[in-house]
């Protein structure tokens, strides 16, 4: 009958969580400051997994380490309801902030909110824990620790190969937002991030005097043509309302005015909001690249590095979160976000189980409006005991609706029989 408990705890006026994690919040704000100072890369997060684990051993769980780094643990009894994830590693950035608790590692940086992410799900295990203890779950939560969100294709492709969403229905995950004040959450149904690959063009070809471009390989020229006709061929060839997107960051060629250079270099990203579109411009784009080329003679190598598929959030485990938003910080908590062009690793996981990543405010309301990735970003930390009181709350509706889908299962198994 311990269902019943989760059951009557969520369908009572007001906040479920927010009461309960009142003195464990100041300690989490504590938290998140220490990761800050001290920031690790992908794949080199030793210390950080090291602070999660000895916290969450502390508090009387068994986490279970991945290979390398990142951890998870498992909170409650019986099968999985739901898992969720928080990554963990830090951007190559320098940090401008100016704060008390700066990073110590110069040039690198908590820039994109992760020391936020993994406090507020350290927090969650904390909380959910103290609540089994009080009331035992009928369900399991697994909250993951993933490593290496910034590295392509991102660490849950490794979390995945080492099982850790096996036995897990769905799958949950924030993400920080400075365009959302703190205090709400911003939510989308369908695909609310981007696929991302990287694509690098390697050109060659004789070189020569500019007085003479006819004796020659043009590469300048050519890359020109591919930097204008690559994505102008794509938008033809593609579905345009998949959001296709070719934009180049970085073309290098020449060392004088009046000289062809023999070799050259250019790199962008390709980013596209549908998964089959995706993997369909894919697949055109490497063509494209050397038809737009072929024409000037230059010898093309394109390097297409596929990245991640876009975030797809599913409508039932949406509402979900939306409805625990609405409980625990109130009926206007829930905004409607834009969707992103920026690339999340989380897709992965999404491509294995059914799932949502809302957008976590952390804008200070009538405070600047800072960018993720730059080193001036600066969150509102109240975010971190609102995302705690979301998510700790969504997993608790999680647990309920796989009660309530095994109660009304069986109801019908015995109306069968009868």
């Amino acid at each position: 009958m311990a269902h019943f408990s989760v059951a009557t705890l969520l369908d009572q006026a007001g906040p479920v969580i927010g009461p309960r994690i009142t003195d464990l919040v100041p300690e989490l704000i504590d938290f998140r400051r220490r990761v800050h100072q001290h920031p690790e890369l992908s794949f080199q997060e030793h210390q950080t997994t090291d602070r999660i684990v000895e916290r969450l051993t502390a508090e009387g769980l068994s986490p279970q380490r991945f290979e390398g780094t990142g951890c998870y643990v498992d909170i409650g009894q019986g099968s999985h309801s739901v898992a969720l994830r928080a990554d963990i590693d830090a951007l190559p950035i320098l940090e401008q902030t100016g704060l008390s608790f700066a990073s110590e590692r110069p040039g690198m940086m908590h820039a994109c909110g992760h020391d936020i992410h993994q406090t507020v799900m350290l927090g969650v295990a904390i909380a959910l824990h103290r609540l089994h203890e009080e009331h035992p779950l009928p369900r399991k939560v697994r909250v993951i620790f993933q490593p290496a969100e910034e590295q392509l294709p991102g660490g849950a492709v490794q979390v995945i190969a080492a099982g850790g969403l096996q036995g897990i229905p769905r799958a949950f995950a924030l993400h920080c937002e400075p365009k959302v004040d703190v205090g709400k959450i911003g939510t989308r149904i369908g695909a609310i991030t981007s696929a991302s690959d990287t694509i690098k063009v390697h050109l060659t070809g004789h070189g020569g005097h500019t007085s003479r471009p006819h004796l020659t390989e043009d590469l300048i020229y050519a890359m020109s043509q591919i930097a204008i006709n690559v994505p102008a061929v794509l938008s033809r060839r593609m579905d345009i309302r998949s959001g296709v997107l070719v934009a180049w960051g970085q073309i290098e060629a020449g060392v004088a005015p009046n000289a062809i250079p023999s070799e050259g270099f250019m790199a962008g990203t390709m980013r596209c909001l549908d998964a089959e579109a995706w993997y369909r411009a894919g697949e055109i784009l490497d063509e494209v690249i050397e038809q737009v080329a072929a024409p000037y003679g230059v010898d093309v190598h394109v390097e297409h590095i596929r990245g991640v598929p876009p975030v797809v959030n599913t409508e039932h485990e949406t509402t979900i979160l939306e409805n625990a938003a609405r409980q625990e910080l109130g009926e206007d908590a829930v905004v409607l976000v834009e969707q992103s062009m920026g690339g999340e690793d989380f897709a992965w996981m999404l491509q294995e189980v059914p799932g949502t990543m809302i957008r976590l405010g952390t804008r200070t309301p009538g405070g600047p409006t800072y960018d993720l990735h730059q080193g001036d970003y600066d969150p509102d930390e109240r975010a971190i005991g609102y995302g705690v009181q979301v998510m700790a709350t969504a997993a608790l509706r999680s647990i309920r609706w796989d009660m309530a889908k095994l109660s009304a299962e069986q109801f019908r198994s015995v109306s069968n029989y009868s």
